[in-house]
């Protein structure tokens, strides 16, 4: 499969379910209210010695008691919830929240800060359309609240009466907190989202790229399994070649069978020897072999392709590198981009020093937009404006450029050129840095 296919599959069936709140978290948070309900009952009443209206209270938190009750033992918990049921349970909430307020006092009650807990929720886990309907509840009973309530419980022999402007003050405070909690809930959702689809993909394209080169481990596996019909083969031309009168057509051909099963064998011991060990000719690569392997697909494009290697001393051999996933498949994906926003030219030099080799990919075309350049590298963001695709743009495929880099401990710089309108894309790594010994992916020609 196609591991664009294997992601975009991976991410509908895991990433864009309606609803991402589990049944069991939404009744242990029920749990937890009432538990604070009851203790807060119990101290206001028991040790502040506040009358309140036990019973009415009761009524209201036992209806809490008996849904949870209810979902428990007729519903499973361990399951995902739609955006149906979840903004459903905490609307429930909300009212349960809003009747105990209307019997303590309305929006005079401090605790009447908890309703923005639910919208809190539903916009970090559900979808807009149940966050809108759940702020415009709180909203409107929040004010309801202000002119429709009890008196505020308060000491015996004594009242209390907030001025009615403070009132409003507090009912405008909860919803200036509650958009701004809930937004910047949303925000940080969102940005953790597009992060976790965009390594996910991340993940899936190497994955692809290391299966193609872990076809030494499979050549090893089919060595195994065809000695088995090979050796079969031999022995029935074997037989063909006794009962076959010389010279003929038939014992001409029981040889040349033989042979080529023969031949065949040997090359699958070969394999078989070499294993998932792959190729050492095929995975040592110098920097002029190396671009021209990263270049070689895009030629006959619209865009020119000129490549040059900078010796930084006159006669002395180029790094050899090793040949890795990461590394072929972000430098490909660079040279790529450029390709397809160049007007006519682009241009990859390499050169290297005693502690780092760098790589440059400079193209003609418009450049990188002021506004966004500092962002280069981030997912799911269009950073220059494509002349030749409507819906075009480099953000993920950058983006995954970038993390690979940054796996095989390499970094990358994006910046536009000064000189003309176009783009530079400079990605450096250590040669023999002992303080990345895991990324360290050159050594020198001995």
């Amino acid at each position: 499969m196609d591991p664009y296919s294997l992601f975009d599959t991976r991410m509908r069936g895991e990433f864009y379910q309606t609803g991402r709140l589990r049944r069991s978290t939404l009744t242990s948070l029920r749990w937890m209210a009432v538990a604070g309900q009851l203790v807060s009952l119990f101290v206001v009443q028991f040790i502040l010695k506040i009358e309140v209206p036990l019973l009415a209270c009761f009524v209201v938190i036992a209806t809490s008691i008996i849904l949870n009750i209810a979902i428990t033992l007729l519903l499973p918990l361990d399951r995902l919830v739609s955006n149906a049921e979840a903004g459903g349970q905490l609307l429930f909430d909300v009212l349960a929240l809003s009747a105990l307020l209307y019997f303590t006092g309305g929006m005079q009650n401090p605790f009447a800060l908890l309703l923005l807990a639910p919208v809190v929720v539903s916009a970090k886990t559900l979808d807009m359309g149940v966050f809108a309907c759940m702020a415009m509840v709180v909203a409107g009973l929040s004010f309801a609240l202000l002119f429709f309530h009890m008196p505020l419980p308060w000491f015996t022999g004594e009242t209390i009466s907030l001025p009615q402007m403070y009132q409003y003050g507090s009912w405008l405070a909860l919803l200036v907190g509650t958009l701004f909690t809930s937004s910047y809930a949303w925000r940080t959702t969102a940005q953790t989202k597009r992060i976790t689809q965009a390594l996910a993909a991340t993940d899936a394209i190497l994955a692809h790229e290391k299966k193609l080169s872990a076809l030494g481990g499979l050549a090893a596996a089919a060595a195994h399994k065809l000695g088995t019909p090979l050796s079969t083969i031999q022995v029935v031309a074997k037989e063909i070649a006794n009962v076959a009168k010389p010279d003929s057509e038939l014992a001409d051909d029981a040889e040349l069978l033989l042979s080529q099963a023969k031949h065949c064998r040997e090359i699958l011991q070969e394999l078989g020897r070499r294993g998932d060990k792959g190729d050492i000719m095929f995975d040592q690569i110098n920097l002029t072999e190396l671009i021209r392997e990263i270049t070689e697909p895009f030629i006959g494009f619209e865009a020119q392709i000129n490549t040059q290697i900078i010796h930084p001393k006159s006669g002395e051999a180029e790094p050899i590198l090793t040949r890795t996933p990461e590394f072929v498949y972000g430098l490909t994906n660079i040279v790529e981009n450029a390709v397809d926003f160049a007007e006519a030219k682009v241009k990859v030099i390499g050169t290297w020093s005693e502690q780092s080799l760098s790589i440059e990919v400079i193209d003609d075309g418009p450049g990188f937009a002021a506004s966004v350049l500092a962002k280069v590298g981030e997912p799911y963001i269009s950073y220059r404006p494509d002349k030749k695709h409507s819906a075009g743009g480099m953000g993920l495929g950058v983006f995954i450029a970038t993390t690979l880099f940054q796996r095989v401990g390499g970094t990358i710089k994006f910046s536009n050129r000064e000189d003309a309108h176009g783009a530079r894309v400079q990605m450096c790594w250590p040669i023999d840095n002992q303080l990345a010994k895991n990324s360290s992916l050159f050594g020198r020609k001995t």
